[in-house]
């Protein structure tokens, strides 16, 4: 990167300066250029100056490798997601509460585990934590609303790693840092660390936070890394497809899934949303903010990668570390830089380039049909036959269809408008296509009624009295 970055170093120079952070560490990863890393500040430790090496505290942002964990095992069998907690984990209370109601923040589960864990500091290991789960509360009735919570992400943490025979930290290890290479993400403190600090609210001094071990907690906050760490991971919650082809993380399906909106966070301002253990922040325009925020004492983070919208060079991730507990610049500039990104240095745009017709089999599907009284175009563009509706939202993506295996004439929508739903084909003698039914409506040449009645024949002539 180089013609931005002035733009992005005094964004986030702005944000130090206003937000009164000790330690500020930006990073935006995108698939075509190289990583840009930027900080400002001191990082308390004089062994360690502050550098695109430093660690900080990411929060909360652990449960979204508890969540990948937690797919990850749905896709190889362990698990399902609508079957109960103790279906897999013998607990002593609420173990009716399904994976996918935890994973989405509307399981009821209070807010921490049993015990004034942030007053005194002290967390329950794993085991005490599960056993103690008849003394934590069910603050809200299953599926009511989105109630956020650490234990209920805990507690999917200790699942996964009771069914793959290890600790979390060794699964997280074994199954996601190691994969992606997110060499400087630990569960321990490492020596790089930053000091995180509480800034004083009416004077300029700053009071290092003591460290807190989360014990049993860890899956819902433990984690140490580094901005440019977070800002590749941010990238692959965005667009596995490119920094896991292979998916030897997860497939980029099961990420399509986590990013499904499941929930608001609030029930009239629809500013956030909750998919499985990841938040979902709309920026307008069919763009979505994908990852999540995070916050420990003396410590605030945001990594979120970017969905959709012209400019977007795909794979493009964004990590906000900060060393003060308060400042909510960090949570802000995040979704700044993003922005920054795809409008000040935009993807090239790609030169089009003649392909290959449609099969024989699918001509004379292509052009203009018309159904429930709407007109849609068919077309065929990278090797699929596509629909869209001639009134659709500019930048809503056309539905997708794929022929069945054993039906050549019947399709499967596999993405856009009626996802999932069936397209047939009708041919006449010489076998050109005449009609179609999507999702059983009915699609001809012509406008017509439900009745078949064509539309430019108007109204039948009423019928008249003797």
């Amino acid at each position: 990167m180089s013609a931005p970055t002035p733009r992005y170093e005094r964004a986030a120079r702005r944000a130090q300066a206003d937000g009164r952070i000790p330690a500020l560490s930006v990073a935006l990863h995108r698939a075509d250029r190289e990583p840009w890393v930027f900080t400002v500040g001191d990082s308390g430790n004089p062994a360690h100056p502050l550098g695109q090496h430093t660690r900080f505290r990411i929060g909360s942002v652990t449960k979204t490798f508890t969540a990948v964990l937690v797919m990850q095992a749905r896709d190889d069998g362990l698990l399902d997601l609508d079957q109960p907690l103790s279906a897999y984990l013998d607990v002593p209370a609420h173990g009716d509460a399904t994976i996918r109601r935890l994973l989405s923040h509307t399981a009821g589960f209070q807010r921490e585990p049993y015990g004034d864990i942030w007053d005194t500091l002290i967390a329950p290991d794993a085991g005490r934590m599960l056993a103690e789960l008849d003394r934590a509360e069910r603050v809200l009735p299953d599926a009511r609303r989105y109630h956020y919570s650490n234990l209920g992400l805990a507690v999917l943490g200790q699942l996964v790693a009771r069914l793959r025979g290890g600790t979390w930290d060794e699964v997280l290890a074994e199954r996601i840092l190691r994969p992606l290479g997110l060499t400087r993400t630990t569960v321990a403190v490492p020596p790089e660390a930053a000091v995180g600090y509480l800034v004083d609210a009416f004077s300029d001094a700053a009071r290092p936070e003591p460290p807190v071990d989360v014990g049993g907690l860890a899956p819902a906050a433990q984690l140490w890394s580094t901005a440019g760490d977070m800002a590749k991971w941010a990238a692959f919650l965005a667009d596995p497809e490119i920094i896991d082809p292979a998916g030897a993380v997860l497939a980029a399906a099961t990420l399509d899934e986590m990013r499904w909106p499941l929930t608001p966070t609030d029930e009239s301002l629809w500013a956030m949303g909750f998919g499985l253990g990841l938040m979902l922040v709309p920026e307008g325009k069919r763009i979505v903010h994908v990852g999540h925020d995070g916050a420990m004492p003396g410590f605030l983070a945001g990594v979120y990668g970017r969905r959709g919208g012209d400019g977007n060079p795909g794979a493009l991730g964004c990590a906000v570390l900060g060393s003060s507990g308060t400042a909510g610049q960090t949570n802000e500039l995040v979704h700044e830089l993003l922005r920054l990104a795809a409008d000040l240095d935009p993807a090239e745009i790609r030169p089009w380039r003649a392909g290959p017709p449609a099969p024989v089999a699918y001509r004379s599907a292509l052009g203009r049909w018309w159904g429930e009284g709407m007109e849609f175009v068919f077309t065929w563009h990278d090797g699929a036959l596509r629909a869209r509706a001639v009134e659709a939202p500019a930048g809503r993506p056309p539905s997708v269809f794929e022929p069945l295996p054993d039906r050549a004439d019947v399709l499967r929508t596999v993405s856009g408008r009626e996802v999932g739903e069936l397209l047939r084909l009708t041919r006449d003698e010489s076998g050109a296509i005449v009609r179609m039914h999507w999702a059983t409506y009915r699609f001809t040449r012509r406008q017509e009624g439900f009745d078949g009645g064509w539309a430019s024949a108007g109204p039948e002539p009423a019928d008249r009295p003797g």
